[in-house]
């Protein structure tokens, strides 16, 4: 039968030159893989197109919504006469370009005002200014130091296009040549997608620095009693090149969610390189190194592999929650712990043979070189003199001391961290959840503060589309129904302040009302220029009400999103009429309830797929041994979520199901190394005493370099990762907590019950 970690062995010891070479291979086809990588920023982040709401936001989007792109222009005066022609010359240049519908400003207002010509003096700018609407002048110019425009956009562009109409408009203002002392930026959601997609790619680069950085001073600090101690840094930057290679190759994009996955990827991937690494450097003082890495190889890998493939399906659990950037989380998590157990397996062992490794506190022994190594070439060891017990030698005896005392006495211990979880998941349902954009990026970012200041000027610059359907939309009965529906949302909600529609367009080119008959509706539509209808109408079977609204939270939002759809099913409509809403209004406010769903639902996922996974190995009971342990450190997540005030966000989100997966490799192997020790024939708390003393420091040196790999997060300029960074800090020592001091407590119990002598 094919054995393959014997096969690897074999390979490894005998031609480790030829296995480092395919490794190389691997590594370059790599980097070809990380050119290939792009940034989400769009709503595909939140939404899935595939599903029905999917669906109708990007055929609303595809269809009739184009982001306005603002233009803020500051000055110490904006209404000098050299800054107002400078501004009707820019506007005009942009207007003349593809894809851009039209433009407006304060300087149509000036010649509304002048007989359609630019005044010429300041007297008559000022003149003009004062006798125009206070409410126009307000939304344009509020300030003589700021005024804004607005570039309309052709209804129905793709996101694509809609970038590089953006892109040429950035082309002409920098080659504008403003008059001095005035300053021209550019604003709206595709600037906001456009910035983000900047920070998000550096804020990537500096969290994967920090992660390194603070990698190797804990492998340093903690891992300096062998030989080559940084050589899991090595191993694990090598694991993150073939995951970026990966996510290239397959097209899995980088979100604000998925910049979070390469510090916990750096985290936990050290880990596999730690267990190999300090396997190794523990058979080496028993054997010649080929049987040394042969050992590593056979015993401890499976072990760390269970435990990967563990973690994994906490990862793969995310695959299948509803928003779309934290399955690309779980695919990136995915990728990555996979590729950093297999840089692991192969390049610690290629390592040790290349270079000849022995441990660190080993010396050659000529005396004994011939007849120790039987012709293979190796040299044997002999251990240096150490009378004193060491630091760590200390600790290991304490970890095994404490897990016996724990594994005499389990009831009571399972009993008070049970009662402390039951309290954390009722905590977790307190939680506040936070799914506003705004709140996720650096609150001093640039494109932040610039859409701040359009929308204090002229309020929300977002609308709450609804898409009206029929056989014929245009029927004056269904005309009736859309303008009158929207007048009573208006009417009826005060965050809501004003419906344009098909219906509006129309009365506005039939002197306010609407027409009695369809021949009419015909012909009063042939007289409306294309650009206009196609913002309100498709063909004759749908049309659109877009709800201008005031700026408010998405909480808010949310609210009265639930308060129309009430409207809708409340308003008698004509039969055949089908009404859905719509919009980035509506995707963000149910984010909200997606975050609710998807955080039990993925945790939940999350435990099922564990068990089945080790169900599948384990073929007994014992498979759910290492998830009690899971259980508590996932209520003792909620409780601490609601002490220190943190919310609940698409990544925060995911903290259950990766919890799942990070702490099940630390309770899986102690389990195994129990297991391993009762097989020599030790006694049940003897085993539980040898395994955690042999193993305790191997995790607990693995988890906090992870901490510290995830420690990298909190010093993300994106709200969204610090945070997330915070409590995924706190995750793993919980993590760690539950396998050494819960787990003695958990194998004593089941195992008594199934008859296992102590």
């Amino acid at each position: 039968m094919f054995k393959p970690f014997d096969w690897l062995a074999y390979q490894i010891t005998r031609h480790p030159g030829v296995v480092a070479g395919v490794a190389l291979a691997a590594f370059i086809v790599a980097l070809y893989g990380t050119t290939l990588i792009t940034m989400q920023t769009g709503n595909e982040a939140y939404l899935d197109k595939n599903t029905p709401r999917g669906a109708l936001l990007a055929h609303y989007a595809d269809t009739y919504g184009s982001d306005a792109i603002m233009v803020i222009i500051e000055s110490d005066d904006v209404t000098k006469v050299d800054n107002l022609w400078y501004i009707d010359n820019l506007l005009n240049h942009i207007q003349n370009q593809q894809s851009v519908e039209r433009t407006s400003s304060i300087v149509a207002l000036l010649k509304q005002g002048n007989n359609g010509v630019l005044p010429r003096s300041s007297a008559e700018v000022k003149r003009i200014i004062q006798n125009a609407p206070a409410e126009i002048v307000s939304r344009n110019l509020p300030s003589n130091m700021m005024t804004l425009g607005v570039i309309t956009l052709v209804p129905g562009l793709s996101e694509d296009r809609q970038k590089q109409v953006l892109s040429n408009i950035e082309t002409i203002v920098k080659t504008s040549r403003p008059p001095p002392g005035v300053s021209v930026t550019l604003s709206g959601e595709q600037a906001f997608n456009q910035e983000m997609g900047r920070e998000m790619g550096s804020s990537m680069g500096i969290l994967i620095m920090a992660a390194m950085i603070l990698m190797v001073i804990a492998v340093l600090a903690l891992f300096s009693h062998v030989r080559y101690a940084l050589l899991p840094v090595v191993i694990v930057a090598a694991g993150l090149v073939l995951t970026f290679g990966l996510m290239g190759l397959t097209g899995t994009q980088i979100s604000m969610v998925v910049i979070g996955a390469f510090p916990v990827l750096i985290g936990i991937g050290i880990d596999y390189a730690i267990q190999i690494h300090s396997r190794l450097d523990e058979e080496i003082y028993k054997t010649s190194l080929p049987e040394a890495v042969t050992t590593t190889i056979t015993k401890t890998s499976p072990s760390v592999m269970v435990a990967m493939l563990a973690t994994s399906t906490g990862f793969i659990a995310m695959i299948f929650g509803p928003i779309p950037m934290v399955g690309d989380f779980g695919i990136t998590c995915t990728f990555g712990v996979m590729s950093c157990y297999i840089a692991a397996l192969i390049l610690v062992p290629v390592f040790a043979m290349l270079i000849q490794y022995r441990g660190k506190r080993q010396t050659k022994d000529p005396a004994h070189d011939h007849d120790s190594t039987k012709g293979t070439g190796q040299t044997t060891t002999a251990y240096e003199g150490n009378a004193k017990e060491s630091l760590i030698e200390k600790y290991d005896r304490i970890l095994g001391n404490t897990a016996l005392k724990i594994a005499q006495r389990p009831v009571p211990v399972l009993l008070f961290v049970f009662i402390i979880a039951a309290i954390g998941f009722t905590l977790d349902n307190e939680v506040p959840i936070s799914a506003d954009q705004k709140t996720f990026v650096p609150p001093d970012m640039p494109a932040l503060l610039d859409m701040n200041k359009v929308t204090r000027t002229m309020g929300a610059t977002t609308t709450i589309p609804i898409i009206v359907s029929a056989d014929d939309v245009l029927h004056p009965e269904n005309l009736a129904w859309i303008q009158n529906f929207g007048a009573y949302v208006v009417r009826k909600n005060d965050k809501v302040t004003d419906a344009d529609s098909i219906a509006s367009l129309i009365a506005e080119y039939n002197n306010g009302t609407l027409p009695k008959t369809r021949f009419e509706t015909t012909q009063i539509l042939s007289a409306i220029p294309d650009q206009y209808k196609k913002r309100y109408l498709n063909g004759n079977t749908e049309a659109v009400i877009e709800f201008s609204t005031r700026d408010m939270e998405i909480k808010q939002a949310r609210d009265l999103i639930k308060i129309i759809r009430k409207d809708m099913n409340f308003y008698p409509s004509p039969p055949g009429l089908t009404i859905r809403v719509t919009g980035s209004l509506e995707m963000f406010s149910t984010l909200m309830d997606d975050i609710d769903r998807s955080k039990t639902f993925m945790t939940i996922l999350g435990f099922v797929f564990i068990f089945g996974y080790l169900l599948l190995v384990y073929r007994r009971l014992k498979a759910a041994v290492p998830l009690i342990p899971i259980i508590v450190i996932v209520g003792w997540n909620g409780a601490i979520m609601y002490l220190i005030g943190l919310d609940y966000t698409p990544l925060t989100a995911v903290l259950g199901s990766m919890t799942i997966g990070v702490a099940s490799e630390y309770t899986i192997l102690i389990m195994e190394r129990c297991d391993e020790e009762l097989a020599r024939g030790l006694p049940l708390f003897d085993a539980i005493q040898v395994s955690v003393q042999k193993i305790g420091t191997a995790i607990t040196v693995s988890g906090l370099t992870t901490v510290f790999g995830f420690a990298a997060l909190m010093l993300s300029e994106f709200n969204i990762v610090a945070n997330f960074g915070i409590t995924t800090v706190i995750t793993v020592v919980f993590s760690l907590t539950g396998a050494i001091f819960i787990m003695p407590a958990v194998i004593s119990l089941v195992y008594q019950f199934q008859g296992q002598k102590v």
